[in-house]
């Protein structure tokens, strides 16, 4: 496996290395079925002559200072326009993908569980990995952490215990990146596990937790029951000011690629113990569909992002009421640029609030001027209620 955390300070004025930075634009117009809103920005944030860049969602972002500082993780390897993703790598293990990191300031085998860990810390964050995706091949899961806003990065380390609880026998960890910290020595990780024998497609997300500041981690339930016979996967999750957790998840009926994907919303009330359906956010096309992405907005409101392949368009939603309810789409790009191959490779969103009230969406996209897969930004002020 040749995966590697590395740090690049990227967009927003902070440019270095290769890569092409820039390239704003703004759109306006409507779309039938749902509208568009004025006055959205578009960024090019990592973008390398002969490179691939993608899926911002497997990876994690991490804001700081009210949303002022922006970090975003993304799959680096090279560009070659083939059927299905347009990179190499595409075997397991993966080879020639490495996970990098882009940051805006304006707007191996895993060791042992090193404890020791004060999740709270104002300038802390974790990535974690698993099997089963691009540049990441570690059945057992692994973790990153960094205590300076990703500048430098400790791990990766192990879950230590996780994979060896009942409700995890004979699976793998397939996790992605995404956790809620809930006090100093404390901490919930949503992952996802699959059967190790015919699991592809049939992943499903679970929550563990670390209360000895992160020597050894724990089962602690299933977001979307085994017995659920869909794939429920790449949770994105928020904690809203009740104390209510609430998780968008990616859902695909396994071995059918027609039947359109989707985006379910589930809410928490006993900080991960139990878990109830909230509502359909929105459909995510055929295939394999693509992950949400979730922020919960200063004003209380959700915002949840998401492509759709069939539609060929970037989407965002927002709930007044904790998820139950999503108002109409708003389509937050639609000028992607297929591959001679026909190939509709981009999304896998992160979406956050900056320091101006203003949604960022990260996500990666190909367009004519840049058709090797780049990562880009939307920004955009979301309507008052």
């Amino acid at each position: 496996m040749n995966h590697s955390l590395r740090n690049l300070i990227l967009f927003g004025g902070l440019v270095d290395i290769l890569f092409i930075v820039g390239c704003a634009q703004t759109s306006s117009g409507r779309s039938q079925g749902s509208k568009k809103l004025a006055s959205m920005e578009q960024f090019v944030v990592a973008s390398e002559l002969g490179k691939f860049c993608g899926w911002p969602a497997n990876n994690g972002v991490w804001t700081w200072d009210g949303g002022r500082e922006i970090l975003v993780g993304f799959s680096h390897g090279k560009f070659d326009e083939r059927s299905g993703h347009n990179t190499f790598g595409q075997a397991e293990p993966a080879e020639g993908i490495d996970s990098l990191l882009a940051c805006s300031r304006d707007g191996g085998t895993p060791s042992p569980a090193p404890g020791r860990i004060a999740f709270d810390q104002p300038s802390f964050a974790l990535r974690a990995v698993g099997v089963g995706y691009h540049g990441s091949d570690v059945p057992q899961g692994s973790f990153f952490y960094s205590t300076d806003r990703g500048h430098t990065w400790q791990g990766p380390f192990q879950f230590t215990g996780l994979m060896e609880d009942a409700n995890l026998k004979e699976m793998d960890c397939a996790t992605r990146t995404g956790y809620l910290v809930t006090g100093r020595d404390s901490s919930l990780i949503f992952m996802s596990a699959r059967p190790k024998k015919n699991g592809g497609g049939r992943d499903k997300t679970f929550v563990a937790e670390t209360t000895d500041d992160g020597k050894t981690f724990h089962f602690v339930s299933w977001i979307v029951p085994l017995a659920d016979p869909h794939r429920a996967v790449m949770p994105a999750v928020v904690r809203l000011k009740d104390g209510t957790i609430v998780a968008a998840l990616r859902r695909r009926i396994p071995d059918d690629d027609k039947t359109p994907c989707w985006v379910d919303c589930y809410g928490s009330k006993d900080n991960g113990r139990t878990w109830a359906f909230l509502s359909r956010v929105g459909e995510t096309g055929g295939g394999n569909g693509n992950p949400p992405a979730l922020v919960a907005l200063k004003d209380g409101r959700l915002a949840c992002a998401y492509r759709d392949r069939s539609r060929v368009k970037l989407f965002a939603r927002l709930s007044a009421d904790g998820g139950r309810s999503w108002a109409e789409e708003i389509v937050v790009r639609e000028d992607f640029q297929p591959d001679k191959f026909g190939d509709k490779d981009f999304g896998y969103p992160r979406l956050v609030q900056n320091n101006r009230g203003e949604l960022v969406a990260l996500y990666y996209w190909a367009t004519k001027a840049l058709p090797q897969q780049q990562i880009a930004a939307t920004i955009w002020r979301a309507k008052s209620k």
